[in-house]
């Protein structure tokens, strides 16, 4: 209760943040004002914003689930994410800064749109930013939604609302099928922030990322300290993680000697032992004994194979509790690392799909150009570089925001590989193991208070990826859509109003297509990124720096780029059984994507006709040495 005291004091400040912002912007042209808070942001607040968009749910949400269900090999994974702001910001923020503010324009479609002259670039390009990012924006749904249910978890009042729900959506289709404690916790998570993101605006978005930032940083710190100091270093981690090995997954069944009267009812993450006494297995979600029964239904679990974890959670079971659990269907093993020690602290990492493992050498080299330059075409991140105020900001930024991933990525890599001894068995629910390892952590030094806060470096970085995310695809409906080709005589008033209720909206659509996400929200993350990568990295960069550039070569290389990475995922979804990508011959599809969009921006370009010279001369002047 105390975690939820100070969690619940940090939402209320971050709500007050939200109520200045919108005083501090009344007095200034609302479209400038609320979707780029008036293009005078200095350094501390682009540094922070840029950082705090770019550390979303993905970063301690996903990105830990990965450490803990893949062991050290992940800090491979991550290594390039240390240069991205250099990469990001000095491939061409200067570039787009001062095309953006010779274009007068407030979106990335309106830049690319004025950029050519051409509406069907701007419709594409809308079209291109709201599909994809609506999978970055439910994958921060869903953090944010299981964070509130981890700090929920033991809250009496709270698992009463849950069963109510559980019994009011039942039968509804898609909607019943959610579990009741994600269901609530992901409605109160999108109200909270479709709230103070629709009556805040840009400004209250950048306030509040400074100050989400800092949480952050302080929250990576703290856990830190916390995690070494419990596990008895990094050293003596590492030596147990190396004799761990990957858990099987499978269908069990509880059964109890004699029957109850009452039914039964045992929640998810509860512990039973096998009924030969060799094992133990966790409930992946709440399962219950009906009355005056022995057996439950077969439920969904996942039995340990490291004795070291078997000996540490049978010690802490109720040996007076009379319930077992027996394998209703043989569990399944790894497909890589099944039974193998060392998995977790060597390449390619163990995986329960792929037989190569994890992480091979040629994903290694995708995923560090991966993150850097997919980056680079997000147009999340391309707002920021329009909103700056002048080019000292900028350079101080680089610097800034790349110490700053330093400082959080390569701990939250010890961090979350020493998880695993504290925490055995969390890849049941790997998304969920950031906040339970805050719990965890604060009980065992004496002060549980301290996990609200710890739960809030997340649920920052959760939030102010949310809110940009919302004011983006909004942006994009109301200027490039509404604006553009239905009212562009449309008055203020009518703008304001109308982008309150696509923010709104956008927050329902997304809570209805998040009740069922993939295991892994990074799944989400990294397609979201790997799309806006592909479709806007070459068509901005070329369109920046190339004026013989057309309208037509930069239509057919976003629909070129995005096409890509749908294909690949596609042959990914049949070829595995599951949302993932393809990686043809052993490359990520954003690699892909990257050379057919080059090839089609290049090909089109000059086989058609150069464009107008008054429209060159507007964004390049006069010389024509590119040309």
């Amino acid at each position: 209760m105390s975690a939820l005291i100070s969690f619940t004091i940090y939402l209320i400040f971050v709500f007050v943040l939200a109520g200045i912002a919108n005083r501090s912007g009344k007095d200034k042209a609302f479209v400038k004002e609320y979707f780029l808070g008036s293009r005078n942001i200095g350094l501390w607040a682009f540094a922070f914003t840029y950082a705090a968009t770019a550390a979303s749910g993905g970063s301690f949400m996903g990105f830990p689930s990965l450490i803990y269900t893949h062991g050290w090999v992940v800090g491979w994974w991550i290594a390039g994410y240390m240069i991205v702001p250099m990469v990001a910001l000095g491939l061409f923020a200067k570039r787009i800064n001062q095309v953006s503010r010779i274009a007068e324009a407030i979106t990335v479609p309106e830049l690319l749109r004025k950029r050519f002259n051409s509406s069907a670039v701007g419709n594409v390009a809308t079209i291109l930013v709201v599909f994809f990012m609506f999978f970055f924006l439910i994958a921060q749904f869903k953090a944010g939604a299981q964070i509130m249910a981890t700090l929920l978890e033991g809250v009496e009042v709270y698992q009463s609302v849950v069963i109510a729900i559980e019994s009011a959506t039942q039968g509804i289709p898609w909607i019943g099928a959610a579990d009741g404690d994600y269901l609530l916790c992901l409605i109160v998570f999108a109200v909270s922030v479709i709230i103070y993101t629709t009556y805040g605006g840009f400004r209250a978005v950048v306030w509040t990322d400074v100050m989400q930032g800092l949480v952050m940083g302080l929250g990576v710190v703290i856990m830190l300290v916390l995690t070494l100091s419990q596990v008895g270093g990094l050293s003596n981690a590492t030596k147990q993680l190396a004799e761990m090995t990957p858990p099987e997954f499978g269908e069990f069944q509880l059964v109890t000697k004699t029957a109850n009267a009452e039914e039964q009812r045992f929640l998810r993450g509860d512990w039973f032992a096998t009924s030969d006494g060799q094992s133990v297995v966790r409930l992946k979600d709440t399962t219950v004994i009906p009355a005056n029964e022995v057996r439950s239904p077969a439920f969904e679990g996942l039995r340990l194979t490291t004795p070291s974890e078997i000996e540490k959670i049978k010690a802490g079971l109720d040996s007076s509790v009379d319930i077992v659990t027996e394998v209703a269907i043989e569990p399944t093993p790894y497909a890589y690392g099944a039974d193998t020690k060392g998995v977790y602290t060597s390449a390619p990492g163990p995986s329960q799909n792929n037989p190569m493992g994890f992480f091979t050498v040629f994903l290694a080299f995708s995923f560090f150009a991966f993150w850097n330059f997919s980056g680079a075409g997000q147009p999340s991140y391309m707002v920021r570089q329009m909103a700056y105020k002048d080019t000292v900001t900028l350079r101080r930024s680089m610097v800034m925001v790349a110490v700053y991933f330093s400082l959080i990525y390569f701990p939250l890599v010890m961090i979350f590989t020493s998880s695993r001894i504290l925490l055995p068995g969390m890849e049941i629910h790997p998304d969920r193991v950031m906040p339970e390892m805050a719990q965890l952590l604060t009980a065992n030094a004496g002060v549980p208070w301290l996990a609200g806060l710890l739960v809030a470096a997340p649920f920052a970085a959760v939030m102010s990826s949310v809110d940009s995310f919302l004011l983006l695809v909004s942006s994009s409906v109301v200027r490039d859509i509404y604006q553009e080709n239905i009212n562009p005589n449309a008055s203020e008033k009518q703008v304001k109003r109308l982008s309150y209720c696509v923010t709104i909206a956008l927050g329902i659509i997304g809570v209805l297509a998040v009740l069922h996400p993939p295991k892994f929200l990074q799944s989400l993350i990294v397609f979201a990124s790997a799309g806006l990568g592909a479709c806007f990295l070459i068509p901005m960069v070329v369109g920046l720096y190339w004026r013989r550039m057309t309208a037509a070569a930069a239509v057919a290389g976003m629909i070129a780029g995005g096409a890509t990475i749908l294909i690949l995922y596609s042959i990914g979804r049949v070829k595995y059984g599951e949302f993932s990508e393809y990686l043809l011959l052993g490359f990520h599809p954003f690699i892909w994507s990257v050379v057919v969009t080059a090839a089609v921006v290049f090909i089109v370009s000059i086989t058609g006709k150069e464009p107008d010279s008054s429209l060159q001369q507007k964004f390049f002047g006069n010389s024509k040495a590119d040309a």
